[in-house]
């Protein structure tokens, strides 16, 4: 036990470690191909920061433990919202563009609802891996065509002004570097962290499901709270939003799409009436709270954040009664 907690907690580290790493690369390459710091917190960002709940779910997945890789991808779901978006926005307002309401938002809420009918027969299979990799393929080329065709990647001089003389930019190939590294630790981490935390959910009677829910989750999604917080701190507040709309975009279309194309496998039934109904729940909250009210400008405030914080830690809570009467 002591030894997987251990593996726990050094998978937890290294997760972090490395995805900072792997963002910052990320991000300087981004910069110096002159994107947009939305398509930056969407593409790049939002990747790098769900790249640990891909490679866990992957990983998951081929060692039989199907339910931690769909927990990790719904947990996360929530906790990009709930506690990412919640903290961030009680440490400061968030702007929230009207352009993005029209146009990212919609685009997370319809991935919210292909992957709920995905899981709706509680059975993941190779067509439905396909189709969920294809929209979000799809999803990609379309938002990155937007913001090329409106001229919207010219934001990116404003953004290098932004961080001039408080930060140079990383060298292409430094940048290259971290991210390869970045990779190769996350791998590693993911691996470690899966298995510590499979163990601890044997030893314990807990199941996968719920280990993937909380832990493996809440581990995963430190990333995206780091990345957030790092983006206001840099006054580049498109990258935080875009980070939760890209890590949100990937985790209901790539972190259950890639292992559903490794593997046919059943999900737990708890998902389809405790788990599902939250995820869409709290995305379409999100998606109502920046809208109002209506007349613009939009922002998530601290009140916003502290309402979100709230829907999260309710969830957990019932999570947690739920382990303990059982």
């Amino acid at each position: 036990m002591l030894l997987s907690l251990a593996a726990i907690a050094v998978g937890l580290a290294l997760l972090i470690w490395s995805a900072d790493q792997f963002v910052d690369g990320a991000t300087a390459i981004a910069e110096h191909l002159g994107v947009s710091s939305l398509i930056i917190g969407i593409t790049i960002v939002g990747f790098g920061t769900s790249a640990p709940e891909i490679l866990v779910s992957i990983i998951a997945v081929l060692e039989d433990t199907p339910n931690l890789a769909i927990g990790n991808a719904l947990g996360s779901n929530i906790a990009n919202i709930g506690l990412i978006l919640g903290v961030t926005a009680i440490l400061t307002v968030i702007p929230v563009d009207k352009d993005v309401l029209k146009r990212e938002y919609p685009l997370l809420l319809i991935a919210t609802l292909v992957m709920i009918w995905c899981l709706f027969d509680l059975q993941l299979d190779f067509v439905d891996g396909i189709m969920l990799l294809t929209l979000l393929l799809i999803m990609l080329w379309y938002m990155i065509d937007i913001h090329r065709n409106n001229g919207v990647t010219k934001a990116s001089e404003n953004d290098s002004e932004n961080q001039a003389g408080s930060n140079e930019l990383m060298p292409l190939g430094a940048a290259t570097g971290w991210v390869l590294l970045g990779l190769v630790v996350l791998v590693g981490s993911s691996k470690i962290l899966v298995w510590g935390a499979t163990n601890v959910a044997t030893a314990l009677g807990v199941s996968e499901l719920i280990i993937g829910l909380t832990i493996v989750a809440l581990g995963t999604s430190l990333p995206e709270l780091a990345a957030s917080i790092s983006s206001l701190k840099k006054g580049v507040a498109d990258l935080a939003i875009g980070n939760v709309i890209g890590s949100n975009l990937f985790n209901s279309l790539a972190v259950i799409g890639i292992p559903a194309m490794l593997t046919s496998f059943s999900i737990d039934e708890k998902v389809l009436y405790r788990d599902l109904p939250v995820v869409a729940a709290i995305t379409l909250l999100i998606y109502i709270l920046s809208r109002f009210p209506m007349s613009a400008p939009h922002y998530l405030t601290r009140f916003k954040g502290i309402l979100l914080l709230g829907c999260f830690v309710i969830y957990q809570l019932y999570l947690y009664f739920e382990v303990v009467t059982n």
